[in-house]
């Protein structure tokens, strides 16, 4: 296997910079994957160092996940964060407002997964607003039989796209992704004229980095796999190192050496 490149001193300095916008997907980036949604653990010091990225960025950071918000809110207690829920469907400002996006029908697509989960005990259906995930990372084998389901599903469904993860099959609104939330966010306080800086590891964040990209900020992908983004991690961990790192480190270049967005 390759030797995946490792940019960390790179995202060092843009996590050190002022006029920076942090955002961070959350499964596969900021803890590791497990064989279950409610498996994953945050390691020892992650939420202090977003608490002191936080101050450094003037509150300038949020997660983009996929998982809903009041899921980000119970794993990152009590630290609270602007956050993008389940691909964007779902945003929380940094002022505390709840932005809820009208979605599809997606029952019909809930119905067929529970059906093939209710014949095959290794997969996992994880229901959200507007959005219906199959798992089947304790069933890998299984993988032809879900895509062939989900993408059956999904058709019958106007509006529904299928997303391809790491292990996951899910249905989502197709007007929404995290792209769409990153420029949400930076139309708002405090992130509007700042550079966004996005890490996510999964096929779901490629609209985020593709967005970020586009407006003169940078994509950072975790892990293995084609991407749009430019720079790489080899993993979590290092994703993690890097959070730390930046906590002690001093305040970086100055903040006119990167280009304002706007958005």
């Amino acid at each position: 296997m390759a030797d995946i490149p490792d940019d960390s001193a790179a995202l060092l300095q843009l996590l050190s910079t002022p006029g920076s916008a942090v955002f961070l997907d959350f499964d596969g980036t900021l803890v590791d994957l497990a064989p279950t949604p409610d498996g994953v653990r945050l390691e020892p010091g992650v939420v202090e160092a977003l608490a002191l990225l936080v101050e450094r960025h003037g509150g300038a950071l949020a997660l983009i996940s996929g998982r809903p918000v009041a899921q980000i809110d119970a794993m990152l207690a009590p630290l609270v964060l602007p956050v993008a829920g389940v691909h964007g469907v779902e945003r929380r400002g940094a002022d505390g407002v709840l932005h809820v996006a009208a979605t599809p029908d997606v029952s019909p697509v809930l119905a067929r997964a529970q059906a093939l989960a209710a014949v095959h005990p290794g997969l996992l259906v994880e229901q959200k607003r507007g959005a219906v995930a199959l798992h089947y990372r304790l069933a890998p084998e299984l993988e032809h039989l879900c895509s062939q389901e989900m993408t059956a599903a999904v058709q019958a469904c106007p509006g529904v796209l299928l997303l391809h993860g790491k292990m996951v099959l899910e249905a989502k609104p197709a007007a929404t992704d995290k792209g769409g939330a990153i420029a949400a966010f930076l139309r708002e306080t405090p992130f509007a004229g700042r550079r966004p800086v996005f890490a996510g590891d999964d096929t779901t964040d490629e609209a985020g980095f593709a967005f970020v990209q586009q407006v003169g900020g940078q994509g950072v992908k975790v892990g293995l796999g084609p991407s749009a983004a430019t720079l790489r991690l080899a993993s979590p961990g290092a994703l993690r190192a890097a959070l730390l790192a930046a906590c002690v480190s001093p305040e970086g270049v100055d903040d006119d050496e990167f280009p304002r967005t706007t958005v």
